[in-house]
C-alpha cells in the first residue's frame, strides 16, 4: 500500500493505492489544520511507503512528512524533477527548474497513451506544456491562473472596484463582469494560441488535456476538443513510484 502526496500551491491532494487500485483519496487546503488531515489518515490502512511531489516550501514539506512518519512510521520519498523518467524527456536545460507537477502530468499523459498532446494545468498558475507522442517535452508556458489574474488586477489598480462577483460574458457593461470575463477569456486565448503554435512542431493537432481546480471553468471557453483529467499529478506519481519498485499499477 502506498500513500501518494501532491503538495500544490493551494491544496494538498493525496491518494492511497495498492499497485492495482485506489482505495481512498482526498484534499486539504493549506489554511486548514493538518491535524484534521491526520484524523482522516488515521482511518486508513497503513501504507508501507509514501511518495510525494511538491511545489511548496520546505517547511510545509517537513510538516507533512512529520505527520506521515508519526502516523505510519514511514518516510516520504520526494520526487525532484529529473531530466528523464517514465519515457518523458524534460526540455529544460536545468531539469530541476521545471515544476514537478508539470513533469508528472506529462508522465501520466504518456502512460495513458495520449499521443501528441498539450497539457494545461488550471489552478493558481496556468501552465501549458507540449508533449510529443515519443515522450519529448517541447517546452511550455506559465501565466497567472484566471483567479490570480483577477486578484493581481484588483490589487494593482485604484479605480477597478467591481460590485459583486461578476459573470462571464462576451462583452461586459459593468466592471465586475468585465474583470471576470477579461481574465478568463485571456486564459482561454493563451491556451488556444499555444495549441496553434505547437501543432506544426508536433506534426498533428494535439489532444488537449485540462487538469486543475479551475479546469472546468475554462473548458467551456475553448474552441478546441479537450479532455478533462482528474488528479494528473497523482496518477503520474503512481507511475513513477511503480518504476521505482518495478511493481505494476493501474491508477
Amino acid at each position: 500500500m502506498r500513500l501518494l502526496l501532491d503538495l500544490g500551491n493551494t491544496r494538498l491532494k493525496w491518494a492511497l493505492e495498492d499497485h492495482v487500485r485506489w482505495h481512498a483519496q482526498g484534499a486539504a487546503a493549506w489554511n486548514e489544520d493538518l491535524a484534521l488531515l491526520a484524523a482522516t489518515w488515521q482511518t486508513l490502512p497503513a501504507p508501507t511507503a509514501a511518495f510525494g511531489a511538491s511545489v511548496v516550501d520546505t517547511e510545509r514539506e517537513r510538516a507533512v512528512a512529520a505527520q506521515v512518519h508519526a502516523l505510519f512510521g514511514c518516510e516520504v520519498t520526494w520526487l525532484r524533477t529529473p531530466a528523464t523518467a517514465c519515457g518523458v524527456r524534460n526540455a529544460y536545460p536545468e531539469p530541476g527548474r521545471l515544476g514537478v507537477d508539470r513533469f508528472l502530468a506529462m508522465v501520466a499523459a504518456r502512460a495513458a497513451g495520449a499521443g501528441d498532446c498539450v497539457l494545461v494545468g488550471v489552478g493558481t498558475a496556468l501552465t501549458l506544456d507540449a508533449l510529443a507522442a515519443d515522450g519529448r517535452h517541447l517546452g511550455g508556458l506559465i501565466a497567472p491562473g484566471p483567479r490570480l489574474m483577477q486578484q493581481a488586477l484588483l490589487g494593482a489598480t485604484a479605480q477597478v472596484r467591481p460590485r459583486g462577483d461578476g459573470v462571464l460574458v462576451d462583452a461586459a457593461d459593468n466592471t465586475a463582469d468585465a474583470v471576470v470575463s477579461g481574465c478568463w477569456q485571456a486564459a482561454a486565448a493563451l491556451v488556444e494560441r499555444f495549441v496553434a503554435r505547437m501543432t506544426p512542431r508536433l506534426g498533428a493537432v494535439p489532444t488537449v488535456r485540462l487538469d486543475g481546480g479551475d479546469a472546468a471553468g475554462l473548458v467551456a471557453l475553448l474552441g478546441l476538443h479537450t479532455t478533462m483529467v482528474e488528479h494528473g499529478v497523482l496518477h503520474g506519481l503512481a507511475v513513477w513510484a511503480q518504476a521505482q519498485s518495478g511493481t505494476a499499477t493501474t491508477p
